[in-house]
């Protein structure tokens, strides 16, 4: 029982959920090595990876700092357009995005929107199985790219 008790403390500690709605997991990684296997992870998954954004790149372009911060845009119509056949209003959250970043003490962050946060801001209801298969799918995803094997 101590031993079960003590893999679930240890789960959660790598799990923060925010007020807002974000879903954040520690990482085992660098922004970059984090965001290499998310985005491996999604290709391989049959996502289409639409953009990769460096806003720490963006920053030093016009002479800013900003601590390593990659924004990840990706999606799949099998799977986004049942979303928005719940509400249609869904897509302006759609395709979904992942951010990785490195906090003010060095530690390294993959976070993504909540399903439940955009059922509750776009009223969706009646579409619990598609809300837990991206719940379950953006969940994989994220534990792929900042976990160890």
């Amino acid at each position: 029982m101590r031993v079960l008790i003590g893999v679930i403390v240890v789960f959660l500690s790598s799990i923060a959920f925010a007020d807002n709605g974000v879903v954040a997991l520690k990482s085992h990684y660098s922004v970059k090595i984090t965001m290499d296997r998310l985005q491996n992870v999604l290709k391989n998954k049959g996502m289409t990876i639409f953009k990769r954004v460096d806003h720490a790149q963006g920053a030093a372009s016009v002479g800013k700092t900003l601590r390593p911060t990659e924004l990840l845009i990706f999606g799949n119509p099998k799977v986004g357009t049942p979303l928005m056949q719940c509400a249609q209003t869904v897509a302006l959250d759609l395709p979904q995005k992942m951010l990785v970043w490195e906090d003010s003490e060095g530690i390294v962050w993959l976070g993504y929107n909540s399903p439940n946060y955009l059922a509750e801001r776009h009223r969706i209801s009646g579409c619990d199985q598609v809300l837990n298969k991206v719940s379950t799918a953006l969940g994989n995803f994220a534990k792929a790219a900042t976990q160890k094997k």
